[in-house]
């Protein structure tokens, strides 16, 4: 995914990069990094910390060559970083912190309050590998190459996972899991 550069290329070039690699791809790192932390500071921070690395990368001589699906990358290590020193939300949790799927406006449609609540609930209810794999397709529109590329494993691996959680999903939804939450 990276490879040393054998010439320097400059500060400028590697800041513009960044740059523009920020403008694009800012709002959709934090929303990842939001719908797998449920804590919005906490995201804005991941999402700061993975373009402060990016620049260090860039920095020490290193290129990037798809530059999207590094920052995914470094955005997913830290996520993983810190759940594993964090204990896991509950959906009271995320309530007591101020998360309200259901505060919406009084023009809101009825059905899109009722889908976000379900997505919420599906998301809480799927174990944290599911999940990243959910959020990185369905709410990043990342494409299974490009989420092989972040988690570092095979585009038929990431396939078979997303075939899993979905199935997963249906399951809890068919059963009931997920509207009685």
């Amino acid at each position: 995914m990276s490879r040393k550069t054998s010439s320097t290329t400059g500060v400028d070039t590697n800041e513009k990069e960044l740059l523009r690699a920020y403008d694009k791809y800012a709002d959709a790192l934090f929303r990842h990094c939001y719908f797998r932390l449920y804590d919005r500071e906490l995201a804005k921070d991941v999402v700061q910390d993975t373009y402060m690395k990016t620049w260090e990368y860039l920095s020490a001589g290193n290129s990037i060559d798809t530059m999207r699906a590094f920052l995914y990358r470094v955005a997913n290590n830290l996520v993983i970083d810190h759940v594993r020193k964090q204990c896991p939300l509950s959906l009271e949790m995320l309530h007591e912190k101020g998360f309200n799927p259901h505060d919406t406006s009084k023009d809101a449609r009825v059905g899109d309050i009722v889908s976000g609540r379900e997505v919420v609930r599906m998301l809480d209810k799927l174990e944290e590998p599911y999940r990243a794999i959910v959020v990185m397709r369905y709410i990043d529109d990342l494409m299974p190459r490009e989420i092989a590329a972040v988690l570092g494993e095979t585009e038929n691996a990431v396939s078979v996972r997303i075939h899993r959680a979905t199935q997963k999903i249906k399951d809890l939804w068919e059963q009931g899991d997920i509207h009685d939450a």
